[in-house]
């Protein structure tokens, strides 16, 4: 590239003087077309020929790189090029066919946290929302340091972005999903929960939240390892994308039509009903601008304690469930016709009767078996 760069100014004003409206629309002369064509030209970079040279980066031995004076930090300056390239679907595709998918793979098991951390980010970005990218990442047996660096990486960061790249990677994605099952991803997602660290815990909680939906057998995996307990624990978090995902799904459980979560969750109820109340008291002294912001917490907060506590909460009686000028919730037309299953748990107990000896059988653990205490 020329020392003095693009001439940016005079391109503007040539096209600000072609669209301005004080001339008529016309032909523009040959010189203008050439030289418009020639300045853009000088912008234009061949995509696919820069995915061939930072694949052959990639491919190169890092005691060569080292020795022509290549440092980690011009690694990561040229996967933030990589990464914006293959934010195209067609380039992500075509990485693999260039042979740059395997090499960047292997950049996941780097030396530098740095770099370990930028793979997963692009890998992340291959794979979103992209089918292909996704069975080639997975036939490359990608998952696997995927999952390696989300679980023991010594990195904070690292683990959080090979989180991201695995939710992209099997979203949308039935093998991944399976291999993700077997793998035993269900212990590594509560090993992320039950630290201290908000962003793990946003990113475990929307995956648990698509997982369960995508296979409602999974319900029983979720609450034999004990997420119940950890999800009202989470419920008072103070970071309100934490604490709105827990409640979420708190709210998928008691949903569970399949009824494994019911006496899990039943055995919790003292403990959630009072963090419902305290989230209702908190809801009630809020400031306008709070309660907007709280919208979905206050959907959910009134749906929980509609469906454990067989009424709407006060945030209804006192107008705070609905907003002026927001939209109504849909109305409850299901249990007009439908028992929920906390109700109906709570309706067949009879506290005269002797309790059944009958033991419930668990169901079918993928991986090893849960912990003997339960995470709280």
């Amino acid at each position: 590239m020329a020392k003095e760069g693009p001439n940016w100014d005079g391109l503007l004003k040539w096209s600000l003087s072609h669209s301005d409206g004080t001339r008529p629309a016309g032909n523009i002369s040959e010189e203008d077309r050439r030289w418009f064509m020639e300045a853009m030209q000088a912008q234009t970079v061949d995509v696919i020929k820069r995915m061939k040279e930072i694949t052959l980066v990639m491919q190169t031995p890092e005691p060569v790189l080292e020795s022509q004076g290549v440092t980690p930090e011009d690694i990561e300056d040229m996967l933030d090029e990589l990464q914006e390239h293959v934010e195209s679907i067609d380039m992500a595709n075509d990485l693999h066919s260039i042979g740059g998918l395997v090499p960047l793979l292997a950049y996941l098991k780097n030396a530098h946290a740095n770099i370990r951390a930028k793979a997963a980010e692009v890998v992340s970005t291959i794979v979103q929302n992209n089918p292909k990218s996704q069975q080639l990442v997975m036939e490359a047996n990608g998952l696997e340091p995927l999952l390696l660096c989300f679980n023991s990486d010594p990195d904070v960061t690292v683990r959080a972005k090979a989180l991201g790249a695995i939710t992209s990677l099997i979203m949308h994605n039935r093998d991944g999903v399976t291999a993700f099952r077997l793998a035993n991803g269900y212990a590594t997602l509560k090993d992320a929960l039950n630290t201290d660290i908000v962003r793990f815990q946003r990113k475990a909680l929307n995956l648990i939240h698509y997982l369960v939906h995508e296979n409602e057998a999974d319900f029983g995996i979720v609450t034999e390892l004990g997420f119940p307990r950890i999800f009202v624990h989470l419920a008072t978090s103070e970071d309100a994308d934490v604490r709105e995902a827990a409640l979420r799904g708190l709210l998928d459980l008691a949903q569970d039509r399949s009824g494994t979560s019911n006496v899990r969750l039943s055995e919790e109820n003292d403990k959630l009903k009072q963090i419902l109340q305290k989230r209702i008291e908190v809801i009630h002294e809020m400031c306008a601008e709070d309660l907007a912001a709280a919208k979905e917490e206050r959907l959910l907060v009134d749906s929980l304690w509609n469906t454990f506590y067989n009424g709407p909460s006060s945030l209804r009686a006192n107008g705070l469930l609905v907003l002026p000028g927001e939209d109504a919730p849909p109305p409850d037309v299901a249990s007009q016709h439908f028992q929920p299953p906390l109700r109906a748990l709570a309706a067949s107990r009879n506290p005269d009767s002797k309790p059944s000896t009958k033991k419930n059988e668990a169901p079918l653990l993928i991986g090893p078996g849960p912990p003997t205490d339960n995470a709280s």
